[in-house]
């Protein structure tokens, strides 16, 4: 009786969730005509790359563990090569992120590149992703690609990883000298324009880099450190090369990343600076709980017609979905059940970064972020720009540590919504946590676990559960902050729990 039940709910689910669908349908028509690419170096391609029985790429860096080929995929490896330029500035770098720089140096550089496609190119929607890969962990990963990977494979995106940073490249070439050893990277100050010069491969080189595709447009995107680089790339470095024609800058926090460092003279920059103003193409700023607690709020900016922000309430700047669900997502909608899951029995320990002092978040993260992905390439492929949504609700003035308002349960007003805090099993937060090596633990959120009488006081039955989940799942959907196949995934995962 249990288990028909919850067919049924299941069937109710998805009837009422597809009932909102032709609002997406409306805004997926594609624009086949090009986007004008910029005027960056164009590197030397090598490769692909063989593959070494002993050093597969994918489960060693880049956070995926499944084989691509079980959706679809392929991956190839490739290195460029060329002359790379660092920037300086002749005044100071204002807050309002509208720099003039000026090349500084130039040194040789080789460094690699990773690229995910569809194995059918009849799959690929002409536009391409180029990570910024972060650098955190002293080896190169890619957050963005084990947070998004299902909405990028299921539209048919293009995505590359760039090693641009110094620390990634050297660990590669101690972790393989053979297959890596003659990488060189001169130093982070030519980071910017090793990214670019990757972007303007994927434009010129295409025919090698992806296969013989051919990209319509080039979105970068990057996560924590890679977000800082990415605002530091967007302000000084965009609008000389113009190489990008659009920017994900996930979860950026604290100060952004110098302009240029060591040995060079050090040019920080202002820790409240802005994305600069005059871009013509767009910027989406994602931010999580963490992220806005991490700031002043001084660097909150208005949206623009090339500008849009979004808070995600009960967002973490890391969190259990990427760290232990993503890697294995395959998009089968098991992310779905075994994130509910979590929430009521989250973990506390990270490996290798020791046990948190609380178990951490479990929130909606992947969910939101898939939408913005897609709402970035509506916005530069079709102009469609994404929807405004409240900020996160604080209760302090800018410039004094940020404490946020929240609702009965301990969950954070304003901000983008989703169904895990808006028909909760638990309190889901960004800040509070501690503990691990060199306390890691404070960006990977909080998750508290409603007690069994906190749920059946809120949840009466199953059924008073799932009608909750999915009027929140709905709710979602019809603002834009939630894909139709995504709501599917989360209905049919509420529809088959125990909760209630």
């Amino acid at each position: 009786m249990r288990r028909t039940g919850r067919a049924i709910v299941t069937r109710l689910s998805v009837a009422l969730i597809t009932a909102v669908s032709g609002l997406v349908v409306v805004l997926s028509t594609s624009v086949s005509s090009a986007s004008a690419h910029g005027t960056a170096a164009d590197p030397t391609v090598s490769g692909p790359v063989p593959f070494s029985a002993t050093n597969p790429i994918e489960p060693v860096t880049l956070g995926t563990t499944f084989p691509l080929s079980q959706v679809g995929y392929e991956q190839s490896e490739y290195f460029i090569s060329g002359t790379a330029t660092s920037y300086t500035s002749p005044s100071p770098l204002a807050a309002n992120g509208r720099w003039t720089v000026t090349p500084y140096s130039t040194a040789p550089f080789e460094t690699r590149v990773v690229v995910n496609r569809p194995i059918d190119p009849r799959r690929f929607n002409g536009t391409v992703v180029v990570e910024w890969l972060n650098v955190s962990g002293g080896l190169d990963d890619a957050p963005d690609w084990v947070l998004t990977h299902n909405e990028l494979i299921r539209d048919g995106f293009v995505w590359v990883g760039v090693s641009a940073q110094a620390v990634g490249v050297n660990e590669l070439k101690a972790t393989d000298p053979a297959r890596y050893g003659s990488l060189s990277d001169p130093g982070d100050s030519y980071s910017y324009d090793i990214f670019s010069q990757a972007g303007e491969a994927v434009w010129d080189d295409s025919a090698q880099l992806l296969g013989g595709l051919t990209p319509k447009h080039v979105i970068a995107v990057g996560e924590s450190q890679s977000a800082d680089r990415l605002t530091t790339y967007i302000d000084a470095v965009a609008p000389l090369v113009n190489v990008y024609d659009g920017y994900l800058v996930h979860s950026r926090i604290g100060t952004p990343a110098p302009l240029s460092q060591s040995p060079q003279p050090v040019l920080n920059v202002p820790i409240d600076v802005r994305f600069r103003s005059d871009l013509s193409t767009p910027v989406f700023e994602f931010e999580t709980e963490t992220d806005v607690a991490g700031t002043t709020l001084f660097d909150r900016q208005p949206d623009t017609n090339t500008f849009r922000l979004w808070e995600v309430a009960g967002a973490s700047h890391f969190d259990d979905y990427g760290l232990f669900i993503g890697p294995t997502d395959t998009g089968n909608g098991e992310g779905a059940v075994a994130n509910l899951a979590a929430e009521q029995h989250p973990p506390s320990t990270i490996p290798g970064l020791g046990t948190c002092a609380e178990p951490i978040n479990t929130g909606g993260t992947h969910w939101v972020l898939d939408a913005a992905i897609w709402w970035l390439n509506q916005w530069v492929v079709n102009g469609f720009a994404p929807p405004i949504p409240a900020l996160l609700q604080v209760t302090t003035a800018p410039g004094q540590p940020v404490v946020f308002a929240t609702d009965a349960n301990g969950n954070v007003l304003g901000g983008v919504r989703s169904p895990q805090v808006d028909a909760p099993v638990a309190t889901l937060s960004g800040v509070g946590n501690s503990g691990g090596i060199d306390n890691f633990c404070a960006l990977f959120g909080r998750t508290i676990p409603f007690s069994p009488s906190q749920l059946v006081a809120r949840y009466p039955t199953h059924a008073a559960f799932v009608a909750q989940w999915d009027l929140a799942t709905i709710k979602d959907v019809f603002g834009g902050y939630l894909l139709l196949p995504d709501a599917i995934e989360l209905a049919h995962a509420a529809a088959i729990s125990d909760i209630g």
